[in-house]
């Protein structure tokens, strides 16, 4: 089986969670600027969700492209991944509605912990399919940003009960992170095409 199928899949899966997210928004009932500013808490927690899901669409699609052989494996990596963000519309309005308390924030940061594991098992499962290709391996090298993301998001949550503002420095330095898809893949997939 090709990895074109599960591709397909989770865009529409991901595709869902953003239209999800959005109807989460109801239309003020005042007819002014001060109207929408009082929507400012959702608004924000809609943009950083935004984000990250992008950032997880984009660099999904960059890391499906390594993928010589489907399996049954693989799939249920990709279903885990998918599980965790599909709870990010829940959590998001969650985060929002409270103006970004800190149980809320927490649980936030929470999830995208696990789904941040959840990515790098499905990375390690497609990256496992290569190990006896020794150029493959030497070009992958270290991945610094799986291992750095799962400690910023920690720090987010536990920090969350100090300061929102702390907890989402941490959310948006691991987006700023993985905001260029990964180079190493990158890198790979050109060596591929020449």
């Amino acid at each position: 089986m090709r990895a074109n199928r599960m591709e397909a899949f989770s865009d529409g899966v991901l595709a869902i969670i953003i239209t999800i997210m959005v109807l989460e928004f109801e239309v003020p009932e005042g007819h002014d600027w001060h109207s929408l500013i009082e929507l400012g808490p959702k608004i924000l927690s809609y943009i950083f969700s935004f984000v990250y899901v992008g950032i997880y669409w984009n660099n999904h699609h960059h890391l499906l492209h390594m993928v010589r052989t489907m399996n049954g494996r693989l799939m249920w990596l990709n279903l885990l991944l998918l599980f965790w963000l599909s709870l990010i519309p829940f959590t998001t309005a969650w985060m929002g509605d409270s103006h970004f308390a800190a149980t809320p924030t927490a649980l936030y940061g929470i999830i995208l912990l696990l789904a941040a594991s959840s990515y790098r098992l499905l990375q390690r499962g497609i990256f496992n399919q290569h190990a006896h290709d020794p150029h493959f391996v030497r070009l992958i090298g270290k991945d610094w940003k799986g291992k750095l993301s799962p400690l910023l998001y920690l720090t987010a949550v536990l920090t969350a009960y100090v300061s929102s503002w702390i907890s989402g420095f941490f959310f948006v330095l691991v987006a700023v992170v993985w905001f260029v898809p990964d180079k190493r893949i990158e890198q790979v997939l050109h060596n591929k095409e020449h």
